[in-house]
């Protein structure tokens, strides 16, 4: 496996790179947002660590690039914690959000999360999963409506397919959370609505009477299929 850390510090950026090597991770460090997206595309790692405050290009605004072309898992780094900052990251396509001070054993421990997360996504999915107009594609990760696609984020994708997997069934916001963003990760529900929110958007710019996501006030969101 192969991991990108992206952090203007050399002190932090050598614990972590010292612990991901005796874990067998690959390694290349990036010392500003630039250098991030050049080792990106480059070295093409499988999961990256990203600081937010970097020289030259912040990591909100790197995460934001990445999540233009990939759903490479990205966890976000910072010495800040206010609520809005974390809720900003995990709504541009972080995976993860992580508060310095932190033990280098957790940053590991977290990186190994959202790869695990990751390979129950992609095992061994071939199938077409099929709600009326609405076509999701489990191997391709990609959606289509009427034929149409949709172009969605890995977490707008996992949000949708774990909806439509199972209509009618209630799901809350603090189910949601922990099945997409892991057990471990101790977020805000407003990210979930907020996702949900862009979710629909890109959705209800194709017409599809016959199925909608329905926000079940009080309790949370279900995929209804309607009989048109």
């Amino acid at each position: 496996m192969k991991l990108l850390i992206a952090d203007d510090h050399p002190q932090i950026t050598d614990i972590l790179n010292s612990y991901a090597k005796k874990e067998g991770y690959e390694t290349r460090i990036a010392a500003n947002g630039q250098q991030a997206l050049a080792l990106f595309a480059s070295f093409a790692p499988d999961v990256v660590l990203l600081d937010v405050m970097m020289p030259l290009i912040d990591g909100f605004e790197v995460c934001r690039r990445i999540r233009e072309t990939s759903d490479t898992p990205v966890i976000m780094v910072t010495a800040r914690g206010e609520d809005f900052e974390r809720i900003m990251g995990l709504d541009i396509g972080a995976d993860d959000y992580i508060v310095k001070p932190f033990s280098p054993a957790e940053v590991m421990a977290r990186v190994r999360a959202v790869l695990r997360r990751t390979e129950r996504r992609e095992g061994g999915e071939s199938s077409l999963l099929k709600r009326g107009s609405l076509q999701i594609d489990l191997n391709a990760l990609t959606v289509r409506i009427h034929n149409q696609d949709i172009r969605l984020t890995r977490k707008e994708f996992d949000l949708l397919r774990t909806l439509a997997e199972h209509p009618a069934q209630v799901f809350t916001r603090d189910h949601l959370l922990s099945t997409l963003w892991g057990y471990d990760y101790f977020g805000d529900t407003r990210t979930v609505d907020s996702h949900i929110k862009r979710l629909r958007a890109k959705l209800d710019a194709r017409p599809h009477e016959d199925w909608d996501i329905a926000t079940i006030w009080g309790m949370g969101y279900r995929f209804e299929e309607k009989t048109v």
